[in-house]
């Protein structure tokens, strides 16, 4: 019996593509490619990802900065909440459905689990890929990084969008008009070189195949209720000043 991810089912997972219908659906959160110390996607190494090799697993990685440090856009409470219990549950539910799907490869339960085994995949794959790209997306108001994006994502956006203000619009109407939970999303499609908008129902649904995330900004109310309650564009809005621009500029 396997008792470790195999190299193939690992790269299906972050975004080569597979056979199942989940993994398919997971390709949308960007090509992965091959590096020294194995597979990234977009600039994000299994490290960054949270792949612990030795126990063949995903571990939650640490927040990039203390829970403190996005105040007052996303207050502590928020973020510790957000963090430690809701992303946790995403890592955890990624890798119970990679053991379940094991299990069904070798026999200890039925070929009738593989479907909600799948879903459950794709649903904390994604959720759990997004929540990385989000909280890596995110830099303190007080620190160096810059406020408007660096060259070349600036020309970029000003050729695809016609200014970053325009952008800004965009991506907050995008935002703001998840039905439900979801994600706002700017990405690069590889193929065109083009930026655009998408979002993301969930954390998986109306994805757009093959898009590379840039910046992923979080609609799901766990994100913002308490400071925001039913306030989503002013969160939104505080979002977009804790941008790091740096940060989307590397991943293109």
């Amino acid at each position: 019996m396997p008792t470790a991810l195999d190299r193939r089912e690992m790269l299906q997972f972050l975004g080569v593509g597979g056979v199942a219908a989940a993994l398919a659906r997971l390709a949308w959160l960007g090509t992965a490619t091959a590096s020294a110390d194995g597979p990234t996607v977009a600039g994000l190494s299994p490290a960054e990802l949270g792949w612990d090799p030795k126990h063949s697993k995903y571990v939650l990685p640490p927040l990039p900065y203390p829970t403190s440090a996005l105040e007052p856009a996303i207050d502590r409470h928020t973020v510790r909440i957000h963090h430690d219990l809701h992303h946790a549950a995403y890592v955890k539910g990624l890798n119970a459905a990679i053991a379940g799907l094991e299990k069904v490869r070798d026999g200890r339960l039925p070929a009738s689990a593989t479907a909600s085994l799948e879903r459950d995949l794709a649903f904390n794959g994604s959720g759990h890929f997004l929540h990385v790209v989000y909280w890596r997306g995110m830099t303190p108001v007080t620190d160096n990084a810059p406020r408007q994006p660096p060259n070349p994502l600036l020309d970029a956006i000003d050729r695809d969008f016609g200014s970053l203000d325009a952008l800004g619009t965009q991506f907050a109407a995008a935002a703001n008009s998840v039905e439900g939970s979801g994600w706002a999303i700017l990405a690069l499609e590889p193929v065109s070189g083009r930026l655009m908008v998408v979002q993301a129902e969930r954390h998986q649904d109306l994805d757009v195949a093959g898009v590379r995330p840039l910046l992923a900004c979080d609609v799901w109310e766990h994100a913002y209720y308490l400071s925001y309650q039913n306030r989503r564009a002013d969160y939104v809005k505080a979002w977009m000043g804790l941008v790091d621009w740096n940060f989307a500029a590397s991943r293109m």
